[in-house]
């Protein structure tokens, strides 16, 4: 479920921060299988999580 815009936010943002963030996760989930780099895997899911805006956001401050 997408959230709707914040005040001050434009309209499209909350879509915009859920597709990067399914992205960073897709992308994590790869490095971790493919290439066999946990560490990056790692990091890249957890910043998935963190921009995206079903979650804790780290652009709703």
């Amino acid at each position: 479920m997408l959230r709707h815009a914040l005040p001050g936010q434009l309209p499209g943002m909350a879509t915009l921060l859920w597709i990067i963030a399914v992205i960073l996760v897709i992308a994590g989930i790869y490095v971790i299988l493919a290439r066999r780099d946990l560490l990056w895997g790692i990091v890249l899911i957890v910043l998935g999580f963190l921009v995206g805006p079903g979650g804790v956001s780290i652009f709703n401050v």
